[in-house]
């Protein structure tokens, strides 16, 4: 499958600081990958500085003075990804409870709604439908500083909100679960996506509470414990404003059906 991914930002930068950026396509192998990133501060071009996070992540970091940044990518991927192999480590990792992921506040509840057992292959998408459920997709109900508790208690949330809600439960039933951020073919509203993914039958599979794109269209961006580990700009020391934010995937030919049941993972 063939995949063209671009993101264009422009941020006002009001006071000296250090960004990190990740919106570059994830590096896995088996992919083919052709992209192009290019930044600018009033016009005069800038080289950033990258960082490779775990499972492929980029980090590019720029430090700026004050001024308009321009931040344009692009990139065709073709291929499909190897299957990632496990490591104790992130099995480990992944079961902790994390900033906007609180899975320990939410132990009680997840075993009484979904059984304790990570021998379960079906817990996921009991998870998943049951999020689909009882939490409505409205853009703009969330802060960026809320976590699982608050988006289960308001019953509204984007994204990250149903991702960070599923890999809640999920840890709190002993599922190791992560959440990625993707770029997403079909998405509506088009935007950076961020999906969830467990660890089932010894394999990191995919889940989309919202449904809002084909999980076998996306492209990882950057894989963590929560939003925290994969927001795609940080601000290190200075003062700035995000003015324009604009996403686009697509695929070549139609989008590929998903009934969002079927074990998919991030190819």
């Amino acid at each position: 499958m063939k995949r063209d991914v671009s993101a264009h930002l422009e941020v006002a930068v009001h006071a000296d600081a250090v960004l990190q950026c990740q919106i570059a396509v994830a590096r896995t192998p088996g992919q083919d990958l052709s992209e192009s990133l290019t930044c600018s501060l009033d016009g005069q071009f800038l080289t950033p500085r990258e960082i490779i996070g775990s499972h492929g992540s980029r980090i590019h970091v720029l430090d700026v003075r004050a001024g308009t940044l321009r931040i344009d990518y692009q990139a065709t991927v073709r291929g499909i990804a190897f299957i990632e192999p496990h490591s104790d480590y992130d099995l480990a990792l992944y079961r902790r409870p994390s900033r906007y992921a609180e899975s320990d506040k939410l132990l009680g509840f997840a075993a009484a709604e979904f059984g304790y057992g990570i021998a379960d292959p079906e817990v996921a998408n009991r998870v998943a439908a049951w999020i689909g459920r009882r939490i409505s997709y409205l853009p703009g109900s969330s802060t960026p500083i809320d976590g699982a508790v608050e988006t289960m208690l308001s019953g509204t949330g984007v994204c990250r909100d149903f991702s960070h809600l599923m890999v809640a439960l999920l840890r709190a039933v002993g599922v190791p679960a992560r959440v990625a951020a993707v770029y997403a073919p079909g998405c509506v509203p088009m935007d950076f996506h961020a999906v969830c993914e467990a660890y089932i039958d010894g394999r990191w599979q995919a889940y989309d509470p919202t449904g809002l794109a084909p999980r076998s269209s996306l492209v990882r961006i950057a894989t963590g414990r929560d939003a925290s580990d994969i927001a795609f700009l940080d601000n290190h020391g200075g003062d700035i404003t995000l003015n324009v934010m604009s996403v686009n995937a697509f695929v070549e030919g139609p989008l590929p059906y998903d009934d969002f049941v079927t074990p998919t993972s991030i190819v």
